[in-house]
């Protein structure tokens, strides 16, 4: 019996590795690809596959930038919105989910379920409404339509809100204010350290979508100088360089380097963080 339990259990657990195995390939080889385009010319290119990076990568560079692509620019300004909708979002996306939780008021449930309807609506259905109000207060062509709204980020509010229910400690908060400490000074030396993990998951996820957002930058952003990265990439779709694929693919590979970088150098945050976050006492 114990037999036939070891070996059903063994035929499972394969299955499963396989699976997962099957997963990291669909996933790994075309970003590896990628990679390894940005290094080929376009004749190889057009020749076939191939797994093995070549010599021209720099070849590629010197295209990109003879064609005034201005990818520092790009990349400076990617980051100055991607930390700064980071920075906003979490903050106060912790400071709303530390109210629901911590305090009790008349509507609570209402707000939960408006939060959970809100994650769920897509940007695409408001974008035109988001424009017009934009419009009106004078900030199209500005960063701060794009930096701004990350204050009310649904989305941090609900795993915000999810992982602060796992690890909020009523008493150590009634003891600080029994000490005289205010809600505000409880939240920033109380909470804030104590939720450093789903603070970095929350900032990982938020950072990459904003690196990676397009579509609001691209009906907000009219001057190039104020391009983000994946709104350049979208210009090597031009003539200029429609034969050149070597440099198209470089340009692509350029814009994930850094997620990659994130998510290589902070991953245990990401699953500590979920992990925690779906703990319930």
């Amino acid at each position: 019996m114990i037999n036939n339990y070891n070996l059903s259990t063994n035929i499972i657990r394969f299955f499963i590795y396989a699976f997962l195995i099957a997963l990291l390939i669909v996933t790994i080889v075309p970003i590896w690809l990628l990679i390894v385009n940005a290094t080929r010319s376009t004749t190889e290119i057009q020749q076939g596959i191939s797994m093995i990076p070549s010599t021209h990568l720099m070849e590629n560079y010197g295209i990109l930038l003879s064609k005034g692509l201005k990818i520092g620019r790009g990349f400076q300004n990617s980051f100055f919105l991607a930390i700064s909708t980071t920075l906003i979002s979490v903050y106060f996306s912790l400071l709303t989910a530390y109210g629901m939780v911590v305090y009790e008021f008349k509507g609570k449930r209402l707000f939960n379920n408006f939060i959970v309807v809100l994650v769920m609506i897509p940007m695409q259905l408001s974008i035109i409404g988001f424009y017009q109000y934009m419009a009106k207060l004078g900030l199209t062509d500005n960063y701060a339509a794009l930096i701004v709204p990350a204050i009310a980020s649904a989305g941090g509010v609900f795993f915000g809100k999810q992982y602060l229910e796992s690890m909020v400690i009523q008493e150590l908060i009634d003891a600080a204010r029994i000490d005289g400490a205010s809600e505000i000074g409880i939240f920033h030396r109380i909470m804030i350290p104590l939720a450093i993990p789903g603070a970095a998951t929350m900032g990982i996820f938020a950072f990459v979508a904003s690196w990676n957002n397009f579509f609001t930058p691209f009906i907000i952003i009219t001057s190039l100088d104020k391009y983000t990265l994946p709104m350049l990439v979208k210009t090597l779709q031009g003539d200029v360089y429609r034969t050149e694929y070597g440099a198209i693919y470089l340009g692509l590979a350029m814009t994930i380097v850094p997620i990659l970088l994130i998510y290589a150098m902070f991953s245990r945050y990401i699953v500590s963080g979920i992990a925690m976050g779906a703990m319930k006492e």
